[in-house]
């Protein structure tokens, strides 16, 4: 008995030992280091860096590639052919649709000249004019044809990827080409919603790209037109005064300091 009871004693002694050697916890609002991280913290967002021009170019018509003169990285400019088609059939369309434009002119003068000397009536001089009319449209379609044989570049950029390859055929609305112009980058941020009577268009910020650890100073643009109802997030949208080394798709940490 008086064994159990020293022991009991001894084990009474340890836990008050480790209770007294226990720190208490620290209140992180009384913490100034602690009260600062938060602070931090709470005014930073991430993003990632966005081009307003790219797009997904797709075929057209149908038909054969026989020029593809631009790989994945390299640079074009606007108005350069990025993908050129065999178009020998529409082309041929388009040379007898012009011939019989061509012809249906040539009547209409004769029949008009015929109309003025009253050996034709007026019926079949409007019969001319409608056969011209027709061919002439008939021109136009073949044009607009011919004209979609070669993919051209709506603005200076760079391909991102290319989907088919030189001599593959492909159907109409078959992607070929993606392009992106990185000299016209925007940052897209989600920010929580409660931030959003404090921040609005012109106020300036610190992004910081991962890739390249360098801060940079980003222009509020706009903010989204709808509050995410799950993450209670907004959208915002930022300029940035060059876009020199960077590309889109890089990622960052957006810092607010009117949020502090």
């Amino acid at each position: 008995m008086w064994c159990l009871r020293v022991g009991v004693f001894g084990l009474s002694c340890m836990a008050c030992l480790a209770q007294a050697q226990t720190p208490a916890e620290v209140d992180p609002l009384l913490d100034n280091n602690a009260a600062a991280t938060h602070v931090v913290a709470a005014s930073e967002a991430r993003g990632v860096l966005r081009a307003r021009d790219q797009a997904m170019l797709a075929s057209e018509l149908s038909g054969r590639i026989v020029e593809l003169p631009f790989s994945e990285g390299e640079t074009f400019k606007q108005g350069d052919t990025l993908a050129r088609f065999d178009c020998s059939a529409y082309q041929a369309q388009l040379n007898a649709a012009q011939a019989a434009s061509r012809g249906a002119s040539e009547e209409l003068a004769h029949n008009k000249q015929l109309a003025s000397l009253n050996s034709v009536g007026r019926f079949e001089v409007a019969r001319a004019e409608a056969k011209l009319a027709e061919t002439q449209a008939q021109s136009q379609v073949y044009q607009v044809q011919v004209k979609r044989c070669s993919v051209i570049a709506p603005y200076d950029g760079q391909v991102v990827q290319r989907k088919v390859q030189r001599y593959e055929s492909v159907s109409a609305g078959a992607p070929m080409l993606e392009i992106v112009d990185n000299r016209t980058l925007e940052i897209h941020l989600l920010v929580p919603s409660r931030w959003m009577g404090k921040l609005k268009a012109g106020q300036t910020f610190s992004f910081v790209p991962d890739e390249t650890g360098q801060p940079l100073t980003a222009t509020i643009k706009r903010l989204g037109a709808r509050i995410d109802e799950g993450s209670q997030t907004l959208l915002l949208v930022a300029s940035l005064p060059k876009a020199d080394g960077l590309l889109a798709g890089m990622s960052g940490t957006a810092r607010f300091e009117a949020l502090k």
